[in-house]
């Protein structure tokens, strides 16, 4: 097929040229390259608000969703001089220069480049080693489906609230849910992810038979997994308003608590979810007016060491050994049991 002509839009003053518009991006529904251009016009005041300032991972499919992806860490190169930067350093040590989007048009030029997913690091640019906000990630295992999630989502607020802290919830895009919770950056990623650990590990002891912190996919059963190494370095997940790769062009969808026992995440999509922006307005909006502080969180994890005898649970396997934690070996394959499974 060929080419359709390159077209130039006007996004807040800045030019932004599209090639191929007319390149289908989901060929189920028959999404092409402009209307994902078009979502993100549509989405721009909201979305700027959440990478605003933030080292921001593109996760590129260039070949649509029925190609290959991969993620974009460094700065692309011929990157507009509008296209803000910081310098990050991963879990190894190596420093990096990635986007830091401070303008509206980087996203649809992002989205010019193929980005369906935008995922942005916990942190802002002057404090790049500080998350200011938790994201937890409530992952339905087989057997398990959002509704489930939907549920455990529901204990974890009882289980923020209890902390001092407050977040909301946003489709994944997916089966799952996110809640992303606003603290003031005053804790590395270590004691962050930490915090996460202690959060997920309470919401186990209240429904120990619907959500597990249990690393090893053999343990986990037909639970909701709470992603705690979400939390760790340059571990990101896509950004409320971002387009997910699924057959339908789900978009990740920020929602009132309230409001998510009764949606479906297949309802959000590049074509719907401006509309219900414009008849809704921006759930996360203010979200980090009033940031918590993570010292009740930080005294659990004392506590659970303390009471429990549960210390770190495993990073990544791509992560350095990092001090205090139990060995990455599967249960199935180790003669000794690890530490940190779902306390019940």
């Amino acid at each position: 097929m060929a080419k359709s002509p390159a077209e130039e839009i006007d996004v807040d003053g800045l030019t932004v040229r599209v090639t191929n518009p007319d390149k289908v991006y989901f060929p189920d529904r028959g999404i092409t390259k402009r209307q994902v251009v078009e979502h993100y016009v549509a989405v721009r005041e909201p979305l700027l608000a959440v990478l605003y300032e933030r080292p921001t991972h593109l996760k590129r499919f260039v070949d649509g969703v029925t190609g290959e992806f991969f993620y974009q860490k460094r700065v692309p190169k011929g990157a507009p001089e509008w296209v803000d930067t910081v310098e990050v350093r991963f879990p190894s040590g190596r420093p990096a220069t990635e986007i830091c989007p401070t303008r509206t048009a980087v996203l649809p030029w992002a989205a010019n480049l193929g980005t369906f997913d935008f995922h942005p690091w916990p942190v802002r640019r002057g404090q790049v080693d500080q998350p200011d906000e938790l994201r937890i990630d409530l992952d339905p295992q087989p057997g398990t489906d959002f509704a489930d999630a939907v549920r455990v989502a529901g204990v974890l607020r009882e289980v923020l609230d209890d902390a001092g802290l407050h977040g909301r919830p946003k489709t994944s895009g997916g089966r799952g849910v996110h809640v992303l919770v606003p603290v003031r950056p005053e804790w590395d990623f270590v004691g962050v992810r930490r915090a996460v650990i202690a959060l997920a590990r309470e919401v186990c002891r209240r429904i120990p038979s619907e959500a597990t912190v249990d690393w090893w996919k053999e343990e986990r059963g037909e639970r909701v997994f709470l992603d705690y190494n979400q939390a760790a370095r340059d571990r990101t997940i896509a950004s409320a308003w971002s387009v997910r790769g699924t057959p339908r062009a789900t978009v990740s969808m920020p929602l009132r608590w309230e409001d998510l026992p009764d949606v479906d995440p297949d309802d959000f999509d590049v074509l719907t979810a401006a509309g219900v922006l414009a008849e809704r307005g921006d759930a996360l909006a203010g979200l980090h007016d009033h940031p918590g502080s993570l010292a009740t969180v930080l005294e659990w994890v004392e506590r659970d060491q303390r009471d429990h005898d549960l210390g770190d649970l495993p990073y990544p396997p791509e992560y350095p050994k990092m001090p205090g934690e139990p060995k990455r070996v599967q249960p199935s394959r180790s003669r000794a049991d690890t530490t940190g499974k779902t306390v019940t």
